[in-house]
């Protein structure tokens, strides 16, 4: 199971990126878990400085953007292994 976190305050950028994260993984029926972070010092702790950030795993994969579904999903199989 992918862990899955985004990192942000919660502004209309982060809800689109939790939801294109969704759609993207339940389309192939990818199993994770997905959290929302707004500390802004948990979210610094990752090195972001611009939200919202896309982590998988614990591996910084996208900040500051809203990254494609495929590539989400790219991402989601190449963490998996």
């Amino acid at each position: 199971m992918l862990d899955i976190k985004i990192l942000g305050p919660g502004c209309a950028n982060c809800e689109k990126l939790a939801a294109e994260t969704k759609a993207a993984l339940d389309a192939p029926g990818i199993e994770y878990e997905l959290t929302k972070i707004t500390d802004y010092g948990e979210i610094a702790s990752y090195g972001i400085l611009s939200t919202p950030g896309l982590v998988i795993n614990d591996k910084v994969m996208s900040s500051g953007k809203i990254p494609k579904r495929p590539q989400i999903v790219s991402w989601a199989v190449e963490a998996q292994g």
